[in-house]
């Protein structure tokens, strides 16, 4: 188990809900929107430290497989309890799987962590995060179908990412990885046509317009199924519990579900 431990330092919420178009304060004790706990337990370390794409290189929590390319596939959370601003907090952190396969595209490592997030002896929330390794892209094979999105949505909106929003996304949640913030390195490294948007920062959205449906969340989650780029505007979708992201050609870039 690796523990991490941190302060909840209401400043880092309040750059987020600006970062996310939404500018408001926190006072010390109130609840976080769902999700925030991602602004914090950072693991900073040294650029030697640092793999090609940014991120930490492999090794200890999640083993390395050889497999140079990193993707957030989805992960689902269960709510408990709200965690609250100015308070100090622990997250525990282990490594549920790991390992390889080979599916229709080459090699794949697939890796399932799991957080708990602990505030003031009471468990807040489990978070599963599910990470995807796979092989660098062979320029020449095509490129996968994406499937396409639903189109009877309830409520809809349309929300676009430039260089500068994913910028400050990546520095929030101390995410390196260069998909988000270096275009030659995405284009030419990781065969991707611009910059990435996160798939953390398409589920943010989908969990803040859940829980405003809802009332509030006991349990969300996520699946990303084809990457959104910064030059594109999404149509984020909500209909009885289920929300998906809509890119502009109709493709589907993330469907989820809540309760």
């Amino acid at each position: 188990m690796q523990i991490s431990e941190d302060v909840i330092d209401p400043a880092r919420a309040e750059a987020m809900m600006a970062t996310l178009g939404q500018p408001r304060g926190f006072a010390a004790g109130e609840a976080l929107p769902p999700f925030f706990h991602q602004l914090y337990f950072w693991e900073p370390k040294p650029p030697g430290a640092l793999g090609r794409d940014g991120h930490p290189k492999l090794g200890g929590l999640i083993p390395d497989m050889g497999l140079p390319r990193r993707m957030w596939a989805g992960g689902r959370l269960e709510f408990e309890t709200p965690l609250r601003a100015g308070q100090p907090a622990q997250r525990r952190s282990v490594c549920e799987t790991a390992k390889r396969k080979t599916g229709r595209s080459g090699a794949l490592g697939i890796v399932t962590l799991r957080h708990e997030i602990w505030q003031d002896g009471r468990r807040c929330l489990t978070d599963w995060q599910d990470l995807v390794y796979r092989e660098d892209p062979d320029p020449a094979a095509p490129g996968p179908t994406a499937p396409v999105a639903r189109t009877d949505e309830a409520l809809s909106e349309a929300r676009s990412f430039d260089a500068t929003l994913l910028f400050r996304y990546s520095a929030l949640t101390f995410n390196g990885h260069r998909i988000h913030y270096d275009r030659d390195y995405a284009r030419e490294f990781e065969g991707y046509t611009g910059l990435v948007v996160h798939g953390p920062l398409l589920a943010q959205h989908l969990m803040l317009m859940a829980e405003a449906r809802l009332g509030g969340l006991s349990r969300f989650s996520f699946r990303a199924t084809s990457p959104l780029m910064d030059f594109e505007t999404a149509e984020f979708c909500w209909k009885d519990g289920a929300g998906w992201v809509r890119g502009p050609d109709g493709r589907q870039c993330m469907v989820a579900e809540a309760g």
